[in-house]
């Protein structure tokens, strides 16, 4: 309609595109930079929080309460700065264009002013022209005056997006199109010359090989940072080998269905975890559909059923981080309770009884070779008098099997195991 009315009002009408375009961009880009900032330091800024309230008790202790607020002060300075700058270049975009469209207006008006003093319009329509052009000028900036006015919380949906394509862009576990189905260990669980790190060219386990027959319990020890715990994350698939391969009855874990595959392995790990709820919840949580009846027995296989009963409203309890009653050791008695129930047909314990006192871990021994008693299991303990009774012992050092065999034969061979059986014998 512009061009059809007046092609030298709407050259002047649009003469400014140019400018407020190179303008919007290099707003947009200022913006962009500091509304990633932004976000990105929001992050932090949450990140040290939930750290140092997760771990306000050794704060405290230490007496670094002053030293905490110090980096929270520091954190939300750097998100003060880069939110301000972000929001100053977010709200410049509405008044640049704004202000754009109106120095267009007011080029359209002198333009078309001195072409009707010129007479180069027309002297009969010049000034219905004038006045229509301004309009057309008006409406041709409502576009990006509408858009300019909610950019800031288009840029700040744009940032969340990319931190969300961040995360989903991370590589998922990787479930074979048709796993192959498990019903149960028939004859026995190994790895097979495995190599893993958990970053490339840094190995934590270097050509590793333990065979476990069905009934079978194997120990794992060695010192910190051997590969113990890195064993029983392949064993359940937390991790692909690098080299080699994890094997139920012959079958490589990387074509066994991942969902049947964790559900015949049960853990127990050395940091136990209670979810908010009940008590009878708790145990249950690996088993759902679980009677009554069977609840109570794993309990009483990891000796809590007694402390249990005890309480004002015994198995339904409602339990939380906040309102905590159990200490650390019983937190390792539900978590044993729970795996129990689940029945696995590999049993891996990490450490099961070290948060547990003395008189507790002896009643435990006696539950678990109770639960272990024709189950397949790996232990990993520190603890050498846990598994004096494990039908094999196997000895990891520096990422490498160096030594393997029953705990007397072990000690025949006076080697690395039998110095710290030697050395904790000493102590304790």
């Amino acid at each position: 309609m512009m061009f059809q009315q007046s092609v030298a009002l709407t050259w002047a009408t649009i003469a400014t595109t140019p400018i407020v375009v190179i303008s919007c961009v290099l707003v947009i880009n200022k913006a962009k930079k500091y509304v990633d900032l932004q976000q990105d330091e929001v992050g932090k800024l949450n990140g040290y929080m939930d750290e140092k309230i997760s771990g306000q008790k050794i704060v405290i202790s230490y007496g670094l309460q002053e030293e905490t607020v110090a980096g929270f002060v520091e954190h939300n300075n750097a998100v003060r700065q880069a939110t301000y700058k972000g929001q100053v270049y977010s709200g410049l975009l509405f008044p640049l264009v704004q202000g754009m469209s109106v120095v267009n207006t007011a080029i359209v008006i002198f333009f078309g002013g001195w072409l009707a003093v010129n007479g180069d319009l027309g002297q009969g329509v010049a000034l219905g022209l004038v006045v229509s052009f301004v309009q057309y000028s008006q409406l041709y900036y409502q576009p990006l005056g509408q858009i300019s006015s909610g950019y800031s919380m288009i840029q700040l949906a744009i940032t969340g997006a990319r931190r969300l394509n961040e995360m989903f862009d991370e590589p998922d576990e990787i479930k074979p199109a048709e796993g192959k189905m498990f019903s149960g260990i028939e004859n026995h669980v190994a790895l097979e010359h495995v190599t893993f790190g958990y970053k490339e060219n840094q190995p934590v386990l270097k050509d590793v090989s333990i065979d476990v027959k069905k009934g079978q319990m194997v120990a794992l020890v060695g010192p910190t940072g051997s590969g113990k715990t890195t064993v029983m994350n392949l064993l359940n698939r937390f991790y692909d080998v690098q080299s080699g391969r994890v094997t139920f009855d012959d079958v490589d874990v990387r074509q066994l269905d991942l969902d049947v595959l964790r559900s015949h392995v049960g853990i127990v790990l050395q940091d136990s975890v209670l979810f908010s709820g009940t008590i009878f919840e708790n145990i249950a949580f690996g088993a759902p559909d679980a009677t009554e009846e069977q609840v109570y027995e794993a309990a009483m296989q990891a000796h809590i059923h007694d402390f249990i009963i005890k309480l004002e409203k015994g198995y339904q309890t409602e339990i939380s981080d906040e309102n905590s009653i159990f200490s650390t050791g019983q937190k390792q008695l539900i978590s044993i309770a729970r795996t129990l129930l689940t029945n696995p047909d590999l049993l891996i314990l990490d450490e099961a009884t070290s948060n547990v006192d003395t008189v507790t871990e002896a009643k435990i021994q006696k539950a678990m070779e109770t639960a272990i008693m024709g189950r397949t299991s790996f232990v990993i303990a520190h603890r050498l008098k846990t598994i004096l009774r494990a039908d094999r012992i196997v000895v990891l050092k520096d990422g490498q099997v160096i030594e393997e065999g029953n705990h007397h034969q072990l000690l025949e061979l006076n080697g690395f195991y039998a110095e710290l059986y030697h050395n904790q014998f000493v102590f304790e």
